[in-house]
C-alpha cells in the first residue's frame, strides 16, 4: 500500500515564509510613509501658521545672529522691508525656471533704513537672451527709499555645477549659484543670514510667481498607498496559489 504524498512539502513552507516576510516588509514601509506624512502635515501646519502671522519689520532680520539657517522659525514669515536698493551688487542666478521657462533669478541687496545691515532680496525672475548669453536684462531699480513686501526665506537653492564648488561664484554678475558667506565677503556688506522673496504682482520687468510652499504630504500618502497595495497583492497571490488552488479546488484525476 502506497502512502499519499503530503501536499505540504518544503516548497510550500518556503513560499509561505517568503510571502509573510514580503507582507511584513511592505506593510512596515507603508506605516513608515504614513508616519512621514503625519510629520509633513505638522510641518505644513507650522508653515501656514507662520505665513498667517502679521508682517515683521526689517529690524528683525538685522538682529539675527550669524549662522541662522533654513530651520529658523522666522523662515516663511511675512516681512516688510524699508530701505534703498544697492543695484551695483545685483547678481543673476542662471538656469532658474518660472512658469516652465528658463531664465534668471534676480537678487539685489537692500540697505535697511536706519541700519548698517543689508538684506539680500530675491526680487523675481526674468528670461535670458539665448542668442547672446552674456547679455544682462534691463532691470528697473527704483532709487531712494522703497518699501518691499516679501517672505523670509533661506538663501537660494544650489544647482549642480561642473567643476569645483563655487568656481563660478564671484566671477561675474551671471552665476550658477550664490554662496551667501562668499558674497558677503565679496561685497563687504553686513548681510543678514536669511534672504527675502519679494512678493506682489509682477513689476520692474520681473515675474514673482513663486511656487506655493508645500511640505509634500500627498507624496507620502501616495507612497503609502503603493506599499499597502503591494502588500495586499502578495496576500491575494499567496491565498490563490498556495491555499485555494492547492486545497479547495478539486484536482483533475489522471485517466485510468
Amino acid at each position: 500500500m502506497t502512502l499519499a504524498r503530503s501536499p505540504l512539502g518544503w516548497r510550500f513552507w518556503l513560499v509561505s515564509l517568503a510571502a509573510i516576510l514580503a507582507m511584513a516588509a511592505t506593510a512596515s514601509l507603508g506605516r513608515w510613509q504614513l508616519s512621514r506624512a503625519a510629520q509633513k502635515e505638522a510641518l505644513q501646519a507650522a508653515i501656514d501658521e507662520r505665513a498667517a502671522r502679521p508682517p515683521l519689520e526689517g529690524a528683525t532680520l538685522a538682529a539675527l545672529p550669524p549662522g541662522t539657517g533654513a530651520d529658523d522659525p522666522l523662515v516663511h514669515r511675512r516681512v516688510v522691508l524699508r530701505g534703498r536698493w544697492l543695484p551695483e551688487h545685483t547678481v543673476f542666478l542662471d538656469n532658474r525656471q518660472m512658469q516652465g521657462r528658463p531664465g534668471f533669478f534676480v537678487l539685489t541687496p537692500l540697505q535697511l533704513q536706519g541700519s548698517s545691515t543689508a538684506v539680500l532680496v530675491q526680487r523675481g525672475w526674468v528670461p535670458r537672451n539665448f542668442q547672446d548669453r552674456t547679455q544682462l536684462p534691463e532691470i528697473a531699480t527704483p532709487a531712494g527709499e522703497v518699501e518691499v513686501p516679501g517672505r523670509i526665506a533661506a538663501p537660494p537653492s544650489r544647482l549642480y555645477e561642473i567643476g569645483p564648488t563655487g568656481s563660478a561664484e564671484g566671477s561675474s554678475r551671471i552665476r550658477q549659484n550664490l554662496d551667501l558667506a562668499a558674497y558677503r565677503g565679496e561685497t563687504r556688506l553686513a548681510l543678514a543670514p536669511l534672504t527675502v522673496l519679494q512678493t506682489g504682482a509682477a513689476g520692474d520687468g520681473l515675474l514673482r510667481d513663486w511656487p506655493v510652499i508645500d511640505a509634500g504630504v500627498e507624496k507620502h500618502y501616495g507612497y503609502a498607498f503603493q506599499w499597502f497595495g503591494l502588500c495586499g497583492l502578495v496576500a491575494i497571490l499567496y491565498v490563490w496559489f498556495q491555499l485555494i488552488r492547492r486545497f479547495l479546488r478539486p484536482r483533475r484525476q489522471p485517466a485510468a
